[in-house]
Parts: C-alpha cells; structure tokens; sequence
C-alpha cells in the first residue's frame, strides 16, 4: 500500500491547531518533528513542549485528493493562509525490519551485549541481554544508556539490591539482573515501561529477579545501587528521595544529563553523596555516586 503525507512547517503556537485539523479532515496520523534541530529538555508536569519551529506531518492514503483536502483545510482554518506545506509520496514499509535494520547487536564493555529480537549472540558466552523495547524507550544506542551499561559492565552488582529508576525498556535492570543483583525493582511513570520490562525480563529469564512499580507504589525500601538514566531536571527533583533509596556506602549512578547541568547537579547531591564525573560521551556525562553516613535532608516517609 503507498500512502502520501503532508508536511507543514509551521511555529509552536499553531502546531497543535494544525494537528487537530489535520485530524478532523481524515488524516490516518499526525506527527510533530522538530524542524530547526532544536533541543528539547524534560517538561515541567503537565507541560508538552514544542519546538519553535515544528513540523507537523499529516498521512493520508495515496487515493486522497490533496486539492480538496487542503480546501478542507482551509476552510477550517478560515482567515489567513495554511503555513508552508508540501505532499510526498510514501511506500509502505516492513517497519519491524526497518528498526532492525538500524538495531543490531552491540558490545558493551568486556562482556556485556544487547542483542535485537531476531538476531543471533555474536558471543554466546558473553553476558547476553535479548531485548525489545517495544513502546518503551532504552535500546543502549544512546550515550546516556551505554555509559551506564559500561559502568554495570565494569561494577557488577553481584549479591547486591538495586533500583533502576526510570527503567524504560528494563535494559538497565536487566543487565543489573544478569550481572548478579540479587533483587532489582525497576521503576517508571509510564505504565507501558513496565510492561516491556516485564516482557524483556521474562525474555532473558531473570522475571523471579525483578519487580516493577510505578514510582508512588515504591515501598519503603532501601538498597545497594540506585540507577537512573532519566534527565537533568527529574534527577535534581528526586535527589532526596535517592537519598532515602540508597542505604548509607550505597552506589549511585546518574546519566541523562548534559555536560553544562553537571556541576550544579554534583553540588545539589553533594547533600547526601560523594559525587564525581564517571564518564563523558560527547555532551552526555554521566556521574558516580556514594551515599555518605549523614541522614542530614532525607524526608521522612511519604
């Protein structure tokens, strides 16, 4: 089947009345991209930044007549023109095997590899996590997931309690589980996280190791490592709650932050751990952390 999309650019104050347009006149999708390569931090709760300059794409059927459809348009829009706009043909695809195509299987460290569904272990003696992200994000592509892959790598947690805070497809939790952690609670405010851990885990046999909870169903508990792959302004909001997460000689890893928040991110944790840059990738850091014996700042129980 081939389809035909509509591309809009447009700027962010219009972009959700486009959308909304383009869904009233029989789009099968809308989607928002990003059209000047501009970086979008985490939103506040209840926000849903937009780029400045966003593209808004629409998918129709090739039958579709873009004339009247952008009539329709129009006329829903009333006064003044649509934004810039140009249609393009699109083939229908095998999107399962486009994403494996991009997603093959990746060493991390001295013996640590996530392999895609559908591939065969390059090492089968390697610590081996099987893994499909499914809607969830976390596959190690990202620097941010990879440096904290390398750390597990380096530090297995063996015997020891951890948190994966943040967990998204369980990578972090899984690989945590497979390198020894007696007991990991991955955690995520997106249920559909939860799920692809679960699936994940179960896939790479460590289901009896792992439990997921949304963060509020936590219970009171502390452990040897605390993992977080999130970002910058989630961390800094979390940090007391780390605190009372990681037991007193407690490990803490960071990533998800940008080279620029770390020094202010290392003085606000400094309250509870003894913080340092572990590694850099690119403008990803990723910093290391030990719980200090002070419970100075750490709140009660919610």
């Amino acid at each position: 089947m081939s389809w035909l999309q509509v591309k809009f650019s447009t700027q962010a104050n219009e972009a959700d009345q486009l959308s909304d347009l383009l869904t009233a006149v029989g789009a099968v999708s809308v989607t928002l991209l990003d059209a000047a390569d501009q970086p979008l931090f985490e939103p506040l709760p209840g926000e849903t930044p937009l780029w400045d300059q966003t593209l808004v794409i629409g998918l129709f059927t090739a039958e579709v007549d873009t004339e009247a459809l952008i009539g329709q348009l129009q006329q829903h829009r009333g006064d003044g023109p649509l934004p810039p706009y140009r249609w393009e043909g699109l083939d229908d695809q095998d999107w399962e095997r486009v994403w494996l195509k991009h997603f093959k299987p990746m060493p991390f460290g001295q013996r640590l590899w996530i392999i895609p569904s559908g591939y065969a272990a390059p090492d089968p003696g390697a610590v081996n996590i099987h893994l499909d992200p499914g809607l969830a994000f976390g596959t190690g592509t990202h620097p941010t997931t990879a440096m904290c892959l390398n750390w597990l790598d380096r530090h297995p947690p063996q015997q020891l309690q951890v948190i994966d805070y943040g967990c998204g497809s369980g990578i972090l939790a899984i690989a945590a589980a497979l390198l020894g952690a007696s007991e990991v609670i991955a955690t995520d405010i997106d249920p559909q996280a939860l799920l692809a851990t679960n699936d994940n885990a179960r896939q790479n046999q460590v289901a009896a190791n792992i439990v997921t909870y949304l963060p509020a169903a936590i219970p009171d508990f502390s452990v040897d490592l605390l993992l977080a792959n999130i970002l910058a302004g989630p961390l800094q909001q979390l940090a007391e709650h780390f605190a009372r997460y990681t037991r007193p000689g407690g490990e803490l890893l960071l990533a998800g932050l940008l080279e620029e928040q770390a020094t202010a991110l290392m003085a606000h944790y400094s309250q509870w751990f003894s913080m340092d840059i572990d590694q850099q990738v690119e403008e990803w850091v990723c910093l290391h952390g030990t719980r200090l014996n002070t419970p100075t700042g750490v709140p009660a129980q919610d």
